[in-house]
């Protein structure tokens, strides 16, 4: 599993298990935009932090409606990756999160909960320069390749 970012010198970095998706329509990818109360804005592959009791699978599902709205269903795994940063709170985290393919089933704007989250339609191309992390960044070049014919 590859390990992306840079460790804080010095920071004890918690393992955070999480999970990932890319959702396609129309030859776009789902990412949302975030911008936090306290400053930033950045995109990042819809999804996020498993919580107790759930599974790769369903906290997938809810973070993709906490961020997004739309409801999906995961396809298959494309990669297992690893992430240092810091999380909005000042917490060093390393990410230890699956990336998957998702299908969109539908929309529905009760689950979005995350108001400083927004959905973007964007190219792979443009998702892979501007995504804020470089998992996340390989993880889409990695699905654009094993997509080819």
């Amino acid at each position: 599993m590859p390990q992306f970012g840079e460790p804080v010198p010095g920071a004890a970095h918690r393992e955070r298990p999480a999970a990932f998706g890319i959702a396609v329509r129309e030859g776009l990818i789902a990412v949302v935009r975030v911008r936090p109360a306290e400053g930033g804005d950045w995109l990042d592959l819809p999804g996020g932090a498993i919580d107790p009791g759930e599974d790769e699978i369903q906290a997938l599902v809810r973070e993709f409606g906490e961020e997004t709205g739309l409801v999906v269903s995961a396809g298959r795994r494309i990669a297992a990756i690893r992430q240092y940063f810091v999380l909005s709170d000042g917490e060093p985290v390393n990410n230890i999160a699956g990336v998957h393919a998702v299908e969109v089933t539908g929309e529905d704007p009760s689950l979005k909960i995350e108001d400083d989250h927004d959905l973007v339609w964007t190219d792979p191309d443009e998702a892979i320069r501007r995504l804020r992390h470089d998992g996340h960044a390989w993880a889409v070049a990695k699905w654009m390749r094993d997509s080819l014919p």
